[in-house]
């Protein structure tokens, strides 16, 4: 379906002092998380892949109570939190009219800046406020879309200041080892232990609470990881090609994802019937949570037996990222490539559905 174009505004914006009435889009990163500077570097490939005759861009970098756009000439103008504006050099002042959201983790990838944007009668590129906060607690969506029949581990939650409650037997008899420990309201890149011995347990603990309250201990699941990125605009829905994701360390760790340790194979090398029942079940994920924009969802297929007794491929929710990675070889890109499509119009679609 042919997107309609988004309408000019009555707000000016001034690159290089140069008036022009396109919509002016700030791409918001930063955060306060330990992925700010993965974040930067998103910023920096959704802004390329953005079509500039069509839109004015700005990044704005969010640290803390520090807000500020990354100007032209290399300046930087601080952002006013009551009204999300700034003022160039030139004295003329910017609002933005669109907000692209590539924060990874707190606070825009948690409802957060979701709910401050709202209260601005500002749109913005990714789900609402309880979208948000659910997709960014790994084991309230899990727990959730359980309830829709989506598989996932098993799972327990493990808070500051009450670590004693959940004991070790508890979790040797109800999540096994080997296990995975990460932060249960963080993203994945950070904080991530697989743990083989009861001795490495509360270390792992531990050194995931450094980026959370509250930890999740989950079950190991051995198989091939896969990973399928989708968007729903009006009139149209994408779910991308999927992608095979082959770590060569223990797992997909920091290293893996951004020191080029790992194979990103798209598309994946599996069976069309598989390919198949991993993007119905992303797009109906998407449905059922009523995302917006861009999503990515992560899974693991296992080996299981089906009701009637024959071998059948499991597939296993591992996670949802409603910010996923925009550089030029993140996952996102890659499929969008595989597709056939242009992100520029992939990012053109998600902009104007929303302006």
């Amino acid at each position: 379906m042919e997107q309609t174009p988004a309408q000019p505004t009555d707000t000016i914006s001034t690159t290089a002092d140069a008036p022009t009435q396109r919509p002016i889009v700030a791409i918001v990163c930063g955060g306060d998380s330990s992925e700010h500077d993965v974040s930067l570097r998103s910023a920096k490939g959704i802004d390329s892949f953005l079509d500039h005759d069509r839109y004015e861009t700005y990044v704005v970098e969010i640290t803390g109570l520090t807000w500020e756009a990354h100007l032209p000439d290399g300046s930087r103008a601080t952002v006013s939190r009551d009204d999300f504006a700034f003022t160039l050099p030139s004295g003329r002042r910017v609002k933005p009219d669109f907000a692209y959201i590539t924060i990874h983790g707190t606070p825009g990838e948690n409802g957060i800046l979701q709910g401050y944007f709202d209260l601005m009668r500002l749109p913005y590129s990714t789900s609402g406020v309880l979208v948000e906060a659910m997709t960014f607690n790994k084991f309230t969506l899990n727990q959730y879309l359980k309830g829709f029949g989506v598989s996932v581990a098993e799972s327990l939650v493990v808070r500051r200041g009450n670590e004693d409650l959940v004991t070790d037997d508890e979790i040797l008899q109800h999540i096994g080892l080997p296990c995975f420990v990460k932060p249960n309201a963080g993203g994945s890149s950070f904080g991530v232990s697989k743990v083989k011995t009861l001795d490495e347990l509360r270390p792992a603990i531990h050194a995931a609470m450094r980026e959370s309250d509250e930890v999740m201990v989950e079950a190991f699941m051995p198989g091939t990881e896969l990973t399928c990125g989708c968007y729903k605009v009006a009139g149209k829905s994408v779910v991308f090609p999927v992608t095979e994701v082959v770590s060569h360390n223990e797992f997909f760790d920091y290293r893996a994802k951004y020191n080029n340790e790992s194979d990103e194979i798209t598309p994946a090398r599996i069976p069309d019937e598989l390919r198949d029942r991993v993007q119905a079940i992303t797009s109906t994920i998407y449905d059922i949570l009523g995302c917006s924009g861009l999503i990515r969802i992560d899974y693991i297929v296992t080996s299981a037996e089906g009701a009637d007794g024959t071998p059948r491929q499991r597939i296993n929710m591992l996670e949802i990222n409603t910010t996923p990675g925009m550089t030029a070889t993140s996952f996102i890109p890659q499929q969008v490539r595989a597709a056939g499509l242009d992100i520029k119009d992939v990012l053109a679609d998600i902009i104007d559905d929303k302006l």
